[in-house]
């Protein structure tokens, strides 16, 4: 008993030393621009109040390193021009981590890996994985421009070409997945973060199929130069070696229900 007190002893030392380790900002405000519109990391419940993973996360980052947060939201197409610009401090998102991106703005280190996967209707019978999908001309694939599942769609799915008819494009993945369920598109992608989370409130509406596409690693986006980068990253070093970003993923992909 003694001996597994101590081993309780240092935990929580250890723990302590690395939180005292964390730069202390004093307050500072930070605004964060997001979309609420990508489940489980951030969307509005059944109140309408925005939660989430990301929305969790930040919050123990803002106690972590003593940082105010204020809220804003736009789409998913204005987001990186705008924290670019600086407009905005942060933006979050399910923000894939691209080379390409890093020339407009900077990413923190990895909080997530995810996956892309392949959403289709319940009692869609017609093709089983990419291959299939692809060798039926007639069938549509939903995505947002400039986003990974579009990116996927064309380059992994499809043929290449950005201006491929079969991708119908759409603001918001949501917009793209209602065309999906109502039928006016066949096939839409997301990491699997987002999709498991829609699979699993559908009642069976929705299924996945196929193997994943791709692996993706997400990140918070800041202004080129951004003096907050580096905090954050300490923070989220810090809550990787203490489990706290598993205890999210426990929390929004496993124990939470979409849709309840």
């Amino acid at each position: 008993m003694k001996f597994a007190a101590a081993l309780v002893g240092l935990t929580v030392l250890a723990t302590s030393a690395m939180a005292q380790d964390l730069p202390d900002l004093a307050g500072k405000e930070v605004v964060v621009v997001t979309e609420n519109a990508y489940p489980p990391l951030q969307f509005l419940d059944k109140s309408g109040a925005p939660v989430g993973w990301e929305y969790d996360a930040m919050a123990e980052l803002a106690k972590r390193l003593n940082i105010t947060v204020k809220y804003e939201n736009t789409s998913w197409d204005a987001m990186i021009p705008a924290v670019s610009e600086g407009q905005y401090d942060v933006g979050m998102t399910g923000i894939t981590i691209k080379e390409e991106r890093k020339e407009k703005v900077d990413f923190s280190d990895p909080y997530m890996r995810s996956e892309m996967l392949m959403i289709v209707r319940g009692d869609e019978t017609r093709f089983t994985d990419a291959a299939s999908f692809a060798a039926i001309p007639d069938l549509l694939i939903s995505a947002q421009p400039g986003t990974s599942p579009f990116y996927a769609a064309i380059y992994e799915i499809l043929d290449g070409n950005e201006e491929n008819p079969r991708v119908v494009k759409f603001e918001t993945f949501g917009a793209g997945l209602e065309a999906l369920k109502a039928g006016d598109v066949d096939l839409t992608l997301s990491d699997s973060t987002a999709a498991n989370g829609y699979v699993a409130a559908s009642n069976g509406g929705l299924k996945i199929i196929g193997a994943p596409l791709a692996s993706e690693d997400f990140g918070f986006i800041f202004p080129k130069g951004s003096d907050l980068v580096a905090p954050f990253n300490a923070a989220i070093a810090a809550m990787k070696a203490d489990g706290t970003l598993d205890a999210l993923n426990q929390k929004w992909f496993v124990d939470y229900k979409m849709g309840e």
